[in-house]
């Protein structure tokens, strides 16, 4: 699920696999990820799960702007992963990101109560980690560091790095490729 340490186990063609990307540039930190497929083909359940975990995170972004509960991610982003039979990972969220890596607010990606309201020059990330099956995960008893669903299925995940402006939202990581997809800047009116 997330964590992971390199080892002797090798990657093949269909696996889904996460690279998550932390940049620290002028003291700030920058923290973007996404879904990778090993050989570009994978099984209709794997693809499937990589596009509805990166819907999740386009439509949460889509809803931010001053003003907005925080709540609303977790608001949108539940209801997207179980009508495509998915969970949504509870144990991890998105973070605010500055000066440190790690800071407030905590950003859940489940329906929740944990109110807070968006402010213009916030920066945080949004992150969602969709699972195929149960949203349990376990820590390995041996490394105490990767991170695997309790079920063995497989689980996505994207990320990026938001900054909340006057109106609306900009996505910070964001990657040409995106393109056509989600604009980079977000207005609302």
């Amino acid at each position: 699920m997330c964590h992971g340490i390199p080892g002797a186990k090798h990657l093949h063609k269909g696996d889904i696999v996460n690279i998550d990307v932390t940049v620290i540039k002028d003291d700030f930190y920058g923290d973007t990820s996404r879904m990778y497929i090993v050989g570009g083909e994978t099984s209709p359940r794997n693809k499937r799960l990589c596009e509805v975990t990166q819907e999740c995170l386009y439509e949460a972004i889509k809803a931010i702007r001053p003003g907005v509960d925080l709540t609303i991610v977790g608001d949108i982003i539940q209801p997207i992963a179980e009508k495509n039979n998915f969970s949504v990972v509870r144990d991890y969220c998105g973070h605010g990101v500055g000066r440190e890596f790690h800071q407030e607010p905590e950003v859940l990606h489940f329906r929740n109560r944990n109110h807070f309201t968006l402010e213009p020059g916030m920066t945080f990330t949004i992150e969602p980690m969709i699972n195929a099956g149960t949203w349990k995960c376990r820590v390995n008893k041996h490394n105490g560091w990767t991170v695997t669903t309790q079920d063995g299925q497989p689980s996505a995940q994207y990320e990026h790095t938001l900054l909340v402006t006057e109106d609306g939202v900009e996505i910070l990581t964001y990657r040409s490729e995106e393109e056509g997809h989600i604009d980079r800047i977000i207005h609302h009116a």
